[in-house]
């Protein structure tokens, strides 16, 4: 069995990350969504949070889970037994940053492989950063995101 890890911090789960673990539970046994804690980043919604989103928004798809991380992915890969990781490429420019962390993981560990998908043209320039911010200053975010995500923001941005 080929499990395959989405890591990120999903803050919040857009329609572009869900296309591409739509697309992953399709190419792998089992996908696990890993949404790491990343206080670093100063995330908008808290981790518990967020794991309920991807949860609610993923509940459809039989052979996704969906776990918190605060540590190495490469732990917690280890940890899951998993030996892919799955990432989505939106541009070019996305690429050079993933293709470094790519090359780390598998200096961590030699047995990870770093899987890419591109998501649908319709989905390819929604960045969780852009939902946050329209949705900060009070614009319709409901065609980025799942309407249980737009709810969970505008209670985050009230206006």
């Amino acid at each position: 069995m080929t499990t395959a890890v989405y890591p990120g911090t999903f803050d919040p789960v857009t329609h572009g990350h869900y296309d591409i673990i739509e697309r992953g539970a399709r190419l792998f046994d089992h996908i696990v969504v890993a949404v790491a804690d990343s206080t670093g980043k100063n995330p908008a919604l808290d981790v518990d949070t967020r794991m309920a989103l991807v949860n609610d928004v993923c509940a459809s798809l039989g052979n996704v889970s969906v776990i918190g991380f605060s540590g190495l992915l490469t732990e917690m890969m280890h940890a899951q037994n998993a030996t892919v990781i799955l990432r989505g490429l939106r541009a070019v420019s996305d690429f050079e940053y993933e293709l470094q962390l790519a090359n780390m993981n598998r200096a961590q560990n030699p047995d990870l492989e770093s899987v890419f998908l591109t998501p649908a043209v319709e989905n390819s320039y929604i960045s969780s950063t852009i939902v946050r911010e329209i949705a900060r200053l009070g614009g319709d975010i409901s065609p980025l995101v799942h309407p249980q995500v737009a709810a969970a923001l505008h209670r985050r941005y009230p206006q």
